[in-house]
């Protein structure tokens, strides 16, 4: 980790501020990136650690600990531990934990399912996008479950074709709040980006797509029900939206859940639990599984005692 000292003059810092006077001494760090290193306690001015707006005076003396950053927009791989289900010369198929996202984006440069992919696979680096290598779908954060990875140009052209055609078959299973009372039905609201909360999905959106949800119920619970849910179109958060709309948000939804729920819950609980495509060399039509995790097999174990 690399260390510097600088010693503060009346013409090289005297009078500035503490983040622009280390933003030109260390060439290699941009303003944004020393104000990180300041925030994450790397720099102290005499014996005190500093904010980033410390008016410096002549005769300071300052040190600095940082890392060099990556170059944006490198993915560099990373020794996440992966759980691979099925893998063959076309494609790999993972069992995403919780907690895991999928590629880098606004508050996620690293630690993604991206940098393990190319750390475990380097092949996919040069497949498909550079900052989404072989990846063809994704499944939000919390969200657990069964992802394809394509391996080849090959398969990826492929798969993201069969996403597209409406080929791919997925099921979830979700927990949701209230008892459903029809046995089974489909959900059709258009769903866009929200017109005011752009981070938000909406059926009120401005330019809303097609987006078509059927669900089963697999058990009734005192104030939650268990649900199969198998997305026709597959719309960002699209499961989550058509659920909260219909008066049914998922369980541990922190984005269109309930705002106090009447007990703690471990996550969002819904999980990715079967895909189906079909091989891009083969032509056969594969289908995996993913059993339910610990975690959410307790919060079952819980509605049922609750219950009973």
């Amino acid at each position: 980790m690399p260390k510097a000292d600088f010693v503060v003059t009346a013409d090289a810092g005297g009078g500035g501020r503490l983040d622009v006077f280390l933003a030109d001494k260390l060439p290699g760090l941009s303003r944004a990136q020393v104000q990180k290193v300041i925030g994450g306690g790397g720099v102290r001015v005499g014996s005190y650690a500093r904010k980033a707006g410390y008016k410096l005076k002549a005769g300071d003396r300052v040190a600095v600990e940082y890392e060099v950053p990556p170059p944006e927009g490198v993915l560099l791989p990373e020794d996440i531990p992966l759980k691979v289900i099925y893998q063959d010369a076309e494609v790999i198929v993972i069992d995403k934990p919780a907690g895991l996202v999928v590629h880098p984006g606004a508050g996620h440069a690293a630690g993604t399912l991206a940098n393990a992919l190319i750390h475990h696979f380097p092949e996919v680096a040069l497949i498909g996008c550079e900052e989404r290598p072989g990846i063809v779908h994704r499944l939000d954060k919390d969200t657990s479950g069964v992802m394809v990875v394509a391996r080849t140009p090959r398969a990826f052209e492929s798969l993201v074709g069969q996403f597209e055609k409406r080929v791919v078959w997925k099921t979830y299973i979700g927990l949701v709040w209230g008892r459903v009372s029809a046995p089974e039905g489909k959900f059709s609201w258009p769903l866009g980006r929200h017109p005011k909360e752009g981070q938000k999905i909406s059926i009120h959106a401005r330019s809303p797509k097609k987006a078509e949800t059927f669900f089963q119920v697999q058990r009734t619970f005192a104030d939650t029900t268990l649900l199969e849910i198998r997305p026709v179109t597959g719309r960002t958060h699209q499961i989550r939206v058509h659920m909260a709309v219909a008066g049914h948000p998922i369980v541990g939804d922190p984005i269109y859940g309930r705002k106090k729920e009447p007990r703690e819950f471990p996550r969002l609980f819904l999980h990715a639990q079967t895909l189906s495509f079909i091989h891009p060399g083969t032509g056969e039509r594969l289908t995996f599984a993913s059993p339910l995790p610990p975690d959410l097999e307790a919060v079952i174990n819980a509605e049922r005692e609750q219950s009973d």
